[in-house]
């Protein structure tokens, strides 16, 4: 069995944009607040905000996912459990994803089961590129890699199955 993690960088860097969100507006409750007055309304609004980023820590540091060659076992950042039975999977699709509007791709892993539905995705912006790399071989499938890039519209078009359901419909309709 392999556990992967997502990037471990990605929490530092997320940390850091929370703060940099944060702490202005905790400034800013200090002083609208009369201190003397009102100190309980700021160490509320402080403790609700540092128990929203610790439930927030905990969460991303329980995800992972477990492959092996039985199938794999999600456990996502809100804390679900999934599981997809080996004698499900069909393939691995690679796909490089360009990101919005730039040039920028990323790589992008789907899990395809036997009726062609995406079961498992690796985004390139969560995990690492050698940690894809061995997921076809854990599994022990064909792996399919997409040597063009392909903007998210173009996935739309030709497999919407693999998308998340926010992900199939698109906002310039």
């Amino acid at each position: 069995m392999y556990t992967l993690r997502p990037r471990r960088t990605l929490g530092r860097n997320i940390g850091f944009s929370i703060a940099a969100l944060l702490l202005p507006i905790l400034a800013t409750q200090l002083w609208i607040f009369d201190p003397s007055s009102a100190w309980w309304l700021f160490v509320w609004g402080a403790a609700i905000i540092a128990a929203l980023l610790a439930f927030a820590w905990i969460a991303y540091q329980r995800t992972q996912a477990s492959v092996s060659r039985y199938g794999i076992v999600e456990r996502g950042f809100f804390g679900g459990t999934f599981t997809i039975p080996a004698r499900d999977i069909a393939t691995v699709l690679r796909v490089q994803l360009y990101q919005g509007n730039s040039l920028e791709t990323t790589q992008e892993l789907f899990v395809v089961s036997r009726n062609g539905r995406g079961v498992f995705r690796m985004r390139g912006r969560f995990w690492n590129t050698s940690t894809m790399d061995r997921i076809a071989g854990i599994l022990d499938v064909d792996e399919i890699v997409r040597n063009e890039p392909v903007t998210l519209a173009e996935l739309r078009e030709t497999d919407p199955h693999l998308l998340y359901w926010f992900e199939r419909r698109s906002l310039s309709r």
